[in-house]
């Protein structure tokens, strides 16, 4: 079978990074999450205390800085210069830096041609917010995914719980209609359904029923 492209765009809290694992997983893919390099890209500036509105310097970090992804789907790790920073990337002040910094034209330039040249040889599941736009318009495979905000929002608190964290539904919310905001609102390549992807909204569907979606639109096209 020839080794596809599959992009999987959509807001955050749809379940976007839970079904390019397994896909990548069940294909023998490699498993690409775009936003790891904005949240690697918001580390850097944060720990050199630069400011998010800076946009020379923010671009500047995303065209100079190493980035690297290694190991399985279900156990990635990003490095960033030489650094093991998977767990930082997903503090609360990188995740809300990077959703700033995402907005930033220079910046989403940079990372894409990264993204670009990481995915070259094919055979790749990507996910992220404008992978069937803008960083492949010609993947074979495009999904978008989506969901009703409180859906998200209850699905973002439980995997805060999850990791020990503590937060609030009615702050998750706010964070994630904020969120979309920005997404759908920029000027650089805003959060947008690709006119040729499949729709999906998985708001009363489980993890089972939405990869079985997924992999019969992949098997038709392969």
């Amino acid at each position: 079978m020839e080794k596809l492209i599959i992009a999987i765009d959509g807001p955050s809290g749809v379940g976007k990074s839970t079904l390019g694992r397994r896909l990548a997983r069940h294909l023998g893919y490699i498993y690409i999450d775009s936003g790891a390099l904005y949240r690697a890209v918001a580390r850097k500036a944060l720990d050199e205390r630069v400011s998010l509105d800076d946009h020379f310097e923010l671009a500047r970090i995303a065209r100079l800085a190493d980035f690297r992804l290694e190991g399985d789907p279900d156990h990635l790790r990003v490095y960033l210069d030489e650094r093991d920073v998977t767990r930082e990337i997903r503090l609360p002040e990188t995740s809300h830096a990077s959703s700033v910094i995402a907005a930033v034209a220079p910046v989403r330039e940079a990372v894409v041609d990264k993204l670009r040249e990481m995915s070259r040889a094919g055979g790749i599941v990507m996910d992220g917010r404008d992978v069937g736009t803008k960083i492949f318009p010609d993947a074979q495979v495009k999904i978008f995914l989506t969901a009703a905000t409180d859906v998200r929002a209850h699905r973002r608190l439980e995997e805060d719980r999850a990791r020990g964290r503590d937060a609030s539904f009615d702050d998750i919310k706010v964070e994630i209609e904020e969120r979309d905001l920005r997404d759908r609102t920029r000027e650089a390549t805003p959060l947008v359904k690709a006119a040729d992807a499949v729709l999906i909204d998985t708001s009363t569907m489980d993890a089972d029923s939405v990869f079985e979606r997924v992999l019969e639109i992949v098997r038709s096209r392969g």
